[in-house]
């Protein structure tokens, strides 16, 4: 197995050079102008909670990371990913910043089409299936928009998600049925 540090903070850098300048530059320019609807969300989103509100963020590979006081987990819109601030579990942090940085990559490859095959679908399976996830034992990234973020944000961070990355899921708790009774 390999050797996996949880306090890696983000993707080592390239080096330095002209054909790493060029993929920057091709990579902001697709994400800008493809994938435009996703970013000027999440940008507008960026500048709010960085600029107003004050919330705490760092570069993650060609991303910008942005932690938030909420309960939920992670939200990407293009180059911006909103996640929770200080988890209680160091691997849910390291794991989400990987999966997350995935969907950045969609966004890349999908544009403004991301809304319908990654957003939604996503959105649906993150809050209205907690219950049946949580019952059967299903994990986050049985969902094909979540494995595919987990792979795409294994490859292009080149980190590798601990062997826990599926409990990506909701943390284990009671279906609602069941704690009502």
């Amino acid at each position: 197995m390999t050797n996996i540090d949880i306090n890696q903070k983000e993707p080592k850098a390239p080096e330095k050079g002209f054909m790493t300048s060029l993929k920057a530059f091709v990579f902001y320019l697709i994400q800008w102008t493809w994938g435009l609807t996703v970013n000027l969300a999440g940008g507008i989103a960026f500048l709010i909670c960085t600029k107003i509100k004050g919330y705490r963020w760092q570069r993650f590979g060609y991303a910008r990371i942005v932690y938030v006081p909420w309960k939920g987990g992670g939200l990407s819109l293009g180059l911006f990913i909103f996640m929770k601030e200080n988890h209680s579990k160091k691997t849910w942090t390291y794991n989400t910043r990987i999966h997350e940085y995935g969907h950045t990559w969609q966004c890349l490859l999908l544009g403004p089409l991301y809304w319908i095959v990654v957003a939604i679908p996503s959105f649906i399976w993150c809050n209205c299936f907690v219950n049946y996830r949580i019952k059967n034992n299903v994990p986050y990234s049985a969902l094909y928009c979540e494995a595919w973020a987990n792979a795409w944000g294994q490859k292009f961070t080149n980190m590798k998600q601990t062997p826990d990355h599926k409990a990506y899921k909701q943390p284990a708790r009671k279906p609602k049925e069941e704690a009502e009774e």
